[in-house]
């Protein structure tokens, strides 16, 4: 008989044994990949908010505007240099944005708002604005109304948790309220009746209105219709003052800015700071937007500008947020090292406990003729078969949580959320589906199964078989 066969039948002689010892690789390598994979969802969901809400993945920008950024270091659009940009291979578009601030006033209330002036036709194409405009929200009349329908399920109860929260589309609002497939044809009407916001958005033709943030919206209590006023300070320090009506609301996915968020049209804000033909960047749209893919077209890129135009890539712009997502990684990497260290003296200890048992068996085996090395191989076939059957478990275990946090992410509420917004971050803790992070997780469980199994094969070959057959 082959030693693998011989390993595999000797696994189910004694079966608790065998699942004791499987449990543990498989509580290893489920908790290691579900901890993971929050920590590296998470940490995606952030740089996609502040890529797509705010930075682009590259940008134009004069040489002096990372570090004094102001319309002072803003620069005139060149038709040349953006036609030779476009001409990348791997660039869709060039959208140039003026950007600036203002403090804004509505009513009796004030707030320091960020001003982005983009073209709106081009626009989605780089932040993506109009895909962020409310279709839906959730305010308390709308939720009572949708309470004394009688809906299905956790539906009311959740209508609770997520009072005066926007959404974007419908998909969203049916993913967040447990909304049964089944049950959409029903509930669906009943949504559109009761929770549709009256929204609109710019076009190029479009002078003297605004898109604004929800959380701006709803700090200076200002709706769709409403005036907002536009105080700064412009150009070479020209007064900047205007008056908007307010179109549009959007969600924008950082909280630190949808909170301060004001968007004109490109003519406007350029009328607004007293700066024709100007713009203090320009996002480049591109296909590839993988790290490798950035840095070449960066460097391609390069060779077409002038010496006080330079090309900066979405982590030049970003840095202080990957550092704080560096050190968070860092405190993650040592609460999942503390997790594999129990889970590692769980393993040995069950190891230990094998070990214990069949040492009268052992001694045994090697009195009627077995070799010692043949009983080592043949001990080491039922620690891998055992740690196979943990890992695959493990990691079939984690799949079906792992997609379901990703296509619902779990949501804070109450003080947590407010923890999460006033570091300026979403309440939402999203899952990152699986990657290479997985094979990472297994390997590293494995390499703890082969340390045991090195163990367990010098305890064979130090047996002594007198001491052994009167254990």
């Amino acid at each position: 008989m082959k030693d693998y066969q011989l390993a595999w039948r000797n696994l189910w002689r004694n079966r608790r044994r065998t699942l004791i010892t499987a449990a543990s690789v498989f509580f290893a390598v489920f908790f290691a990949l579900i901890m993971r994979s929050f920590q590296l969802g998470t940490y995606e969901k952030m740089y996609r908010d502040v890529i797509e809400s705010y930075s682009g993945y590259l940008q134009l920008q004069h040489v002096d505007y990372m570090d004094e950024s102001n319309l002072d270091n803003s620069f005139v659009i060149d038709p040349g240099i953006i036609s030779r940009i476009e001409d990348d291979p791997n660039v869709t578009a060039v959208i140039p944005k003026l950007e600036s601030f203002a403090l804004a006033a509505a009513g009796s209330r004030t707030q320091a708002v960020m001003v982005i002036g983009m073209d709106p036709d081009n626009e989605i194409r780089g932040l993506n604005i109009r895909n962020r405009l409310i279709r839906y929200r959730l305010t308390p009349g709308a939720v009572e109304s949708l309470k004394a329908e009688n809906l299905p399920g956790l539906t009311p109860k959740l209508l609770d948790v997520f009072v005066n929260e926007s959404f974007t589309d419908e998909e969203s609002l049916i993913s967040i309220l447990g909304i049964d497939r089944s049950d959409t044809l029903k509930i669906l009407p009943l949504l559109r009746k009761y929770t549709v916001f009256d929204n609109g958005y710019l076009t190029a033709a479009d002078t003297g209105f605004a898109v604004i943030g929800s959380g701006l919206s709803e700090y200076i209590h200002a709706g769709v219709g409403d005036t907002l006023v536009l105080m700064g300070q412009g150009f070479h320090g020209a007064s900047a003052a205007g008056l908007y009506v307010i179109k549009g609301i959007v969600n924008m996915s950082q909280p630190e800015i949808d909170n301060r968020f004001v968007y004109l049209t490109l003519d406007d804000a350029r009328y607004l700071y007293a700066a024709p033909g100007m713009a203090t960047s320009a996002i480049i749209s591109v296909r590839e937007t993988d790290d490798d893919n950035l840095l070449m077209t960066r460097d391609r890129l390069r060779e077409v500008l002038g010496d006080d135009l330079v090309i900066r890539t979405w982590k030049e712009m970003n840095a202080l947020l990957l550092n704080q997502m560096e050190a968070d990684n860092k405190s993650g990497a040592i609460m999942i090292g503390i997790l594999y260290l129990v889970i590692a003296f769980g393993v040995f200890g069950t190891v230990l406990m094998m070990m214990a048992e069949r040492r009268r068996e052992f001694g045994m085996l090697v009195s009627i003729g077995m070799r010692k090395g043949k009983l080592a191989r043949t001990i080491s076939m039922e620690m891998l078969l055992i740690g196979l059957l943990g890992v695959a478990a493990g990691v079939a275990g984690s799949l079906p949580v792992v997609f379901l946090g990703y296509a619902r992410p779990l949501r804070f509420t109450g003080e947590m959320a407010k923890m999460y917004e006033d570091y300026g971050f979403d309440p939402v803790m999203p899952m990152l589906l699986p990657d290479t992070y997985y094979l990472w997780q297994v390997v590293i469980v494995l390499l703890i199964l082969l340390v045991a199994i090195a163990f367990s094969v010098r305890k064979v070959f130090k047996l002594n078989v007198i001491n052994a057959l009167r254990a």
